[in-house]
């Protein structure tokens, strides 16, 4: 008996033209990741009948729900659209290349495929709702895709005509390079960055299918923290006082390549350095992105190749 390892799990997606519909002979592209739940969950329905007997005579399965994280290691090149297709934008421009948050929709035919096992799991109709980034001190530079889809099936073959593009091959970011500007000015002791960007999406269900329709999209939530040694009170001043600031951030890979995520309008809603013992004292900050009249934008990723 053979059992499925993760040491063999491919993960690859396709554009759908048609949401919810798989292309015919699909071109798919791998999706480098380090783990994923992405798969099919149903609601209990039971009956509230009374019994003499007390027993429980019916149930049912209720509405699908196609949902789950896909877990990364930021490379440059190796996300690109699914990065596009959470920011709802497009890049843009000639090198180096542009994106912003948009209200372009895209959907996906997601494909897992165990190799040991030759078993396939296809969610389709799946959009990228959410996307998260870490940045911490001795390690990669990580992060989640949330993702929600409509449609789930299992398979024993590829399908009809199927081609698999090669993935990338640059090494994951990590957090020896690159650089953080707070309001313009570096900052040298920041000890962790996080970022999320948030869509709001919710399954909308209706009577006669189990099924989702297309789900419901929200505003462009995107929030994040920045924690740093204690030296001073500045940032704290700025969160007391709510005054508007902006945060840079510079991701360089071994070969040169980099992306700089630029929320060029931010308020802190969180700020107090907390002592658990007698190490040194750090303080964490939670920001909010605000859309930036002046811009014309809430945030900006730019991609440059190396040289």
């Amino acid at each position: 008996m053979t059992i499925a390892t993760g040491s063999r799990h491919n993960l690859a997606f396709i554009l759908e033209s048609t949401f919810n519909t798989t292309p015919s002979n699909p071109g798919f592209t791998p999706i480098r990741h380090t783990g994923t739940t992405l798969g099919l969950s149903k609601d209990a329905v039971e009956s509230e009948e009374l019994r003499e007997d007390r027993q429980i005579a019916h149930f049912r399965h209720g509405n699908k729900s196609v949902t789950g994280d896909i877990n990364f290691e930021l490379s440059y090149g190796g996300l690109d659209a699914l990065i596009e297709a959470t920011l709802c934008g497009t890049w843009s421009g000639a090198t180096p290349n542009v994106l912003i948050a948009g209200t372009t929709r895209r959907s996906f035919t997601v494909e897992r495929h165990h190799q040991d096992i030759g078993k396939f799991l296809r969610s389709t109709g799946c959009q990228f709702n959410y996307m998260s980034l870490s940045v911490a001190p001795n390690s990669m530079v990580t992060g989640a895709f949330g993702v929600i889809g409509a449609g789930f099936a299992t398979a024993a073959s590829a399908l009809t005509n199927a081609t698999y593009s090669a993935e990338t091959t640059t090494a994951p970011f990590d957090s020896f390079t690159g650089s953080i500007t707070e309001a313009g000015g570096a900052i040298a002791t920041v000890t962790a960055l996080e970022l999320a960007i948030d869509n709001g999406m919710e399954a909308l269900y209706v009577v006669g299918s189990a099924n989702t329709l297309l789900p419901s999209i929200g505003k462009s939530s995107i929030t994040g923290s920045v924690t740093a040694y204690f030296e001073n009170t500045a940032l704290i001043d700025k969160f007391i006082n709510e005054t508007t600031s902006s945060i840079i951030f510079t991701l360089t890979d071994a070969a040169g390549n980099d992306y700089i995520f630029e929320l060029p309008k931010v308020k802190y809603n969180s700020g107090n350095p907390e002592v658990s013992g007698p190490g040194a004292v750090t303080v964490t900050l939670d920001f909010v992105a605000l859309f930036d009249s002046a811009a014309k934008k809430q945030m900006k990723v730019t991609r440059t190749p190396a040289a």
